[in-house]
């Protein structure tokens, strides 16, 4: 099996134009991932690309297979994941176009297995045993602090900090549903971070959000609200500089064996009764 060393979540934006990309196929005991894994080499750095709604974007957010995806990064070496996604603004300042790094987190889904640890047998017989991981803090602090000197670097100056609130999808929230969570103090929704983040964790890897602006939800604007057609425009106006934040995040990261965040531990002491790729 080919190594790589760093993981990035997205769309093919982030690799398609890389001179020497390895296409691979990987297996898991959770089913296939969202696609194959696209292995290529940023600033030096082994990375495994994987597009979350698989290359031609045939996948919703409820239906991808979360824990496939991680455990199939991890087979391959992944220790540290970065994970970018369109969001809406809960906030007026955060109108489209901002990057916003979270450190909080707010799961809204409803159907969606978020944990490898729930004592179902495994097709190769073994049985997880029931394990609660810590995901007071849900990302990484050292990934983090490369994404937003990242894009500093490339004169994005990047909001640092901020809760994204997780929805189950497909559908935009109501108008309702916007002002509930802008009222909460919650600063961005999307639909993909959850269950990556707390997988990751189980998993021990260390993640990473950077999340990108592409609309103002439906609460804190007036009109039609917002649209697929326009995600998809604004996201595109900016996929080439989030690009560039990522690739410059991928070289600012530590080398994984060096790792020493609070992801590293996140099962220190538990018989997980299964064992980890």
């Amino acid at each position: 099996m080919a190594d790589a060393e760093i993981g990035v979540i997205g769309g093919s934006g982030f690799y398609s134009f890389l001179d020497d990309v390895t296409e691979i196929t990987v297996d898991t005991p959770y089913g296939s991932p969202s696609d194959s894994l696209f292995l290529g080499e940023v600033a030096g750095r082994q990375v495994a690309f994987l597009p979350r709604h698989g290359r031609g974007h045939h996948l919703p957010p409820h239906r991808i297979n979360y824990r496939a995806n991680l455990w199939a990064l991890r087979s391959v070496g992944v220790r540290q994941v970065l994970g970018p996604c369109a969001v809406g603004g809960l906030r007026p300042e955060y109108g489209p176009g901002t990057l916003l790094v979270p450190d909080q987190l707010i799961d809204r889904t409803k159907a969606r297995a978020q944990t490898y640890f729930d004592g179902k047998p495994l097709p190769d017989g073994s049985i997880p045993n029931v394990v609660h991981v810590t995901f007071a803090d849900p990302y990484c602090p050292t990934g983090r602090r490369a994404a937003l000197a990242a894009s500093r670097g490339r004169d994005w100056e990047p909001v640092d900090g901020g809760t994204l609130v997780v929805i189950e999808g497909p559908r935009f929230s109501t108008r309702a549903e916007s002002r509930w969570h802008a009222a909460q103090g919650w600063s961005v929704v999307g639909m993909t971070g959850h269950p990556e983040a707390v997988l990751a964790r189980e998993l021990g890897l260390c993640y990473t959000s950077l999340t990108l602006v592409t609309d103002l939800d439906a609460g804190t604007e007036t009109g039609e609200g917002v649209s697929h057609e326009e995600v998809l425009r604004v996201f595109g106006q900016n996929v080439g500089r989030l690009r560039e934040v990522l690739f410059d995040a991928v070289a600012a990261l530590p080398d994984s064996t060096a790792r020493d965040c609070l992801c590293v531990g996140a099962h220190d002491g538990w018989d997980l009764g299964i064992e980890l790729p």
